[in-house]
């Protein structure tokens, strides 16, 4: 399965808002380190990056969905195409979606080695990227469960354009990245799910820690600031 990488830097999303969701394609081999692409910022750093979060990949699939979905809305043409990298992702490929990927997962891409940590948390800054936030691509993400994952790197190495992701593990083929996703985000409190995140140890330690909080206190978490943003980022109703 062939793999195309993106980087990119920060720049300004809206008016006293920064963001590297823009990407653009990687033409030359790259070194990947447990930081993630070499070049590829994170503005952001509470919330993007980091050892757990060093990759994010989202399924080319799935553009012809979001496509499908604003023609369906009467949305007009969105501010980014629906094209690989529009979600800001590292990493977009055919062939692997979030059922059938699972947390734990371990590839072998070009010499780096990689492992599924998390699925991807949509956040507010989608609906400023598409220019629809009256209709709130950051919550219909998490709905529709095509959230992407991020990745940790285990073994540091290059990775040359188009390289081929290679399954090398899987060590918890019961809990694919949709599973995982729709454990916190899509149903009711459910302990044996719950419990199942929290002994997980692949799964990164803020996705557990969100679970053995549901699982403690018997309330879910406030999810309002993350996907709909600040007040002024909002939009008026």
């Amino acid at each position: 399965m062939r793999i195309s990488l993106f980087t990119g830097s920060g720049a300004e999303l809206a008016p006293g808002l920064v963001s590297a969701i823009h990407k653009s394609v990687v033409t030359d081999a790259i070194f990947c380190s447990l930081q993630g692409l070499s070049g590829d910022e994170q503005t952001e750093t509470r919330h993007h990056g980091g050892i757990e979060r060093a990759l994010h990949y989202y399924p080319a699939e799935h553009y012809a969905w979001w496509q499908t979905w604003q023609q369906a809305m009467a949305l007009p043409e969105p501010g980014t195409p629906w094209q690989p990298a529009a979600f800001g992702e590292n990493l977009s490929g055919l062939g692997l979606t979030e059922t059938a990927a699972c947390i734990g997962d371990v590839y072998r891409l070009g010499e780096a080695l990689i492992q599924i940590s998390q699925p991807r948390s949509p956040c507010f800054k989608l609906n400023l990227r598409f220019g629809y936030a009256q209709a709130q691509v950051s919550q219909v993400m998490q709905l529709s469960g095509r959230c992407g994952w991020l990745l940790r790197v285990l073994e540091e190495g290059v990775i040359a354009p188009d390289a081929e992701l290679i399954l090398v593990d899987s060590p918890y083929p019961a809990l694919s990245v949709k599973r995982c996703a729709d454990i916190l985000f899509n149903q009711v409190r459910n302990e044996d799910d719950l419990l199942l995140l929290t002994e997980t140890p692949a799964l990164s330690p803020g996705w557990r820690q969100h679970a053995a909080h549901w699982l403690e206190h018997g309330t879910v978490a406030d999810w309002s600031r993350r996907l709909m943003g600040p007040a002024a980022f909002r939009p008026v109703v």
